[in-house]
């Protein structure tokens, strides 16, 4: 026998509630505004705010980190631009669904490299595409939809069930509906869709703890190596997709030529190097935009910051 599952306390499930009113506030008001507005004043808004907030100074470290060369005041006008992109994202999730139209999404959105996409689908290759928190990055399940690939998103499941909820709707309307969320048997799933010839996607551009060590913009940075691994298991081409702001509300979406992986006969260094040449083109993107890169994360170790 199994013990019963252990119900959650009400005054969790009504914090849970309350959040997801706020959660159905924010989507309304934005969705109000349409996506060209809403865009315009969330972005003007978290340029004031995020300036002020304790991850401002994460972000500074992260860009000095990365761009030791430059001048305080370019450090401090790129993080402007970056909180005013990431406010962007904010205004511009709750109306996403706009691009699930063809017509919308073609007068928006330049769609570079499409047809490497294409070309899996009609060979029934499955492909393992890498997508990074840069720009609109949800863009890029729209994209991959849009070209007809079977493609399994993953995503990081919200800690409140109820937006968790809300946020997959979201993205059914705007065509991302087969999604896999990470941890407990996301994994087990990912393998079985790259076996029955499915693509899958996945964001590789943030620190993993149990991951492994690779250099990123000349510092040791710890890195996901499970795409790699599982585009070595399956024989599957290893693809990076990235989206790239043009102003306002158009984007240019690239999907890269395949990385290649390393034939290395030692598998343990295989990865290194394949996961290695990951790294080298996401800092290709950032360094080409780097006020669009999401630059508040922790992407190095806790000492980092301390210092900072």
């Amino acid at each position: 026998m199994t013990d019963a599952a252990v119900p959650t306390p009400f005054m969790t499930r009504l914090g849970w509630r309350l959040e997801a009113l706020g959660w159905d506030a924010y989507e309304a008001w934005y969705r109000a505004k349409g996506i060209d507005k809403a865009s315009d004043a969330a972005g003007a808004m978290l340029r004031r705010i995020g300036p002020m907030t304790p991850t401002h100074n994460i972000a500074r470290i992260n860009m000095q980190r990365c761009f030791p060369e430059a001048e305080p005041v370019e450090i401090e006008r790129l993080l402007g631009q970056s909180w005013e992109g990431f406010g962007r994202l904010i205004g511009e999730m709750p109306n996403m669904g706009a691009f699930a139209d063809d017509g919308f999404f073609n007068e928006r959105v330049e769609f570079v490299g499409r047809e490497r996409l294409e070309a899996a689908r009609d060979a029934g290759t499955p492909v393992v595409i890498l997508g990074m928190h840069h720009s609109n990055w949800e863009l890029c399940g729209t994209a991959i939809m849009k070209t007809g690939l079977n493609c399994h998103i993953t995503y990081r499941a919200a800690n409140n069930p109820y937006i968790d909820a809300r946020i997959l709707d979201a993205r059914a309307r705007y065509d991302i509906k087969l999604m896999t969320a990470k941890g407990g048997d996301g994994a087990k799933s990912l393998m079985a869709a790259l076996k029955a010839g499915e693509s899958i996607a996945l964001m590789n551009d943030q620190k993993m703890n149990d991951g492994i060590e690779v250099p990123f913009f000349g510092h040791g940075a710890m890195t996901a190596p499970g795409p790699t691994r599982l585009a070595m298991r399956h024989g599957a081409p290893l693809m990076m997709i990235t989206v790239q702001r043009l102003g306002g509300v158009r984007f240019r979406v690239t999907v890269h030529e395949p990385i290649e992986i390393s034939a290395n006969p030692d598998k343990k260094q295989a990865v290194f190097e394949t996961v290695s040449r990951i790294n080298q083109l996401a800092e290709k993107v950032i360094r080409d935009a780097p006020e669009q890169w999401f630059w508040v994360h922790r992407r190095w170790a806790k000492s980092v910051y301390k210092a900072g």
